[in-house]
C-alpha cells in the first residue's frame, strides 16, 4: 500500500516526471493524502463519472477498467507518478457537490471493505474537493493532474 500521495497540477508530463525524485514539493498546487493506492483511486473516480452509481465497484470491475498512464518508467523504488485521464480532469472540474459527496461515500465504502481499520485517516470528501479545485485550475490553464506516491 502506498503511504504518501500527492495529487498535483503541472503544465505537462515532462514537468510532472521531473518530480519523481523528491515529489512535487511546494512548487506545485497540490492535495496530499495518505494510505491509499492512487492508481485504483483514479480508476474508481473515472468509473464513477463514466458510469455513475453510488455502489462501490467490485475488484473485477476495477481491474477491467483502463488504468492511468505512467509518466515515468516504473522502477523498483516504490515511487509512482501517474497522469489522470483528461476526461476525469474535465469531469472533476465540472462535478457538483452532490456528485463529489456520492463518490466520496462510494470510495470510503470500498476502502473500508478492502482495508478495514488500516483505512486512511484522511477526510476523503475533502481530498476529492481539493482535487476538484485543482481540476478547475487545470481546465482553465491547460495543465494536467498527476499523482505522485511513495
Amino acid at each position: 500500500m502506498a503511504h504518501d500521495i500527492v495529487f498535483f497540477l503541472a503544465p505537462d508530463d515532462e514537468t510532472a516526471a521531473a518530480t519523481r525524485r523528491g515529489g512535487p514539493g511546494q512548487a506545485f498546487e497540490s492535495v496530499p493524502c495518505r494510505f491509499i493506492e492512487p492508481d485504483s483511486a483514479i480508476v474508481e473516480w473515472d468509473m464513477y463519472f463514466e458510469e455513475p452509481s453510488s455502489k462501490a465497484p467490485s475488484v473485477e470491475q476495477l481491474l477491467g477498467w483502463s488504468w492511468p498512464e505512467w509518466v515515468t518508467v516504473p522502477l523498483n523504488d516504490g515511487v509512482d507518478v501517474f497522469a489522470l485521464p483528461q476526461r476525469l480532469t474535465q469531469a472533476l472540474a465540472g462535478a457538483s457537490s452532490a456528485e463529489l459527496e456520492e463518490l466520496a461515500g462510494r470510495w470510503t465504502t470500498r476502502l473500508r471493505s478492502a482495508d478495514g481499520d488500516d483505512m486512511t485517516d484522511d477526510d476523503l470528501l475533502a481530498v476529492l474537493q481539493g482535487i476538484a479545485r485543482l481540476a478547475v485550475t487545470a481546465a482553465r490553464t491547460g495543465g494536467r493532474l498527476y499523482s505522485w506516491s511513495f
